[in-house]
């Protein structure tokens, strides 16, 4: 399985970015897919998932901003961030696990990530 994620940059507070996740194969029209972003000296964590189904499901901190959604005919998973602020600055990446009542379970497949930087 093999993960890449794209599109980070600098950005100013209050912006947008896209970020892109291709996938090998066609996982994303088969397991859940998962945003994940990590913070200097912060612990990896969860940003948005979506189910097989199309379910959503999205941090707190980012809820109402981003907006996770998917291509299964181009094998994409795409990660909309919108009023962007300097907490969200992070490197983020994308994952593909199993959904279970509303909880993400990761698998151990992780790209190498991209970096996003919100800061005027």
């Amino acid at each position: 399985v093999q993960l890449q994620a794209s599109g980070g940059g600098l950005v100013q507070p209050g912006g947008s970015l896209t970020l892109s996740c291709a996938a090998s194969g066609s996982i994303i029209s088969i397991n859940a897919m998962g945003w994940y972003r990590q913070a200097p000296g912060k612990q990896r964590e969860l940003v948005a998932h979506i189910t097989r189904g199309a379910n959503t499901k999205y941090a707190d901190s980012v809820k109402g901003r981003f907006t996770i959604s998917r291509d299964n005919a181009k094998n994409t998973v795409y990660l909309q961030m919108n009023s962007l602020k300097s907490e969200d600055t992070a490197v983020y990446y994308c994952n593909t696990g199993t959904a279970l009542s509303g909880s993400y379970y990761p698998y151990d497949y992780w790209g190498q990530g991209t970096q996003v930087t919100v800061s005027s």
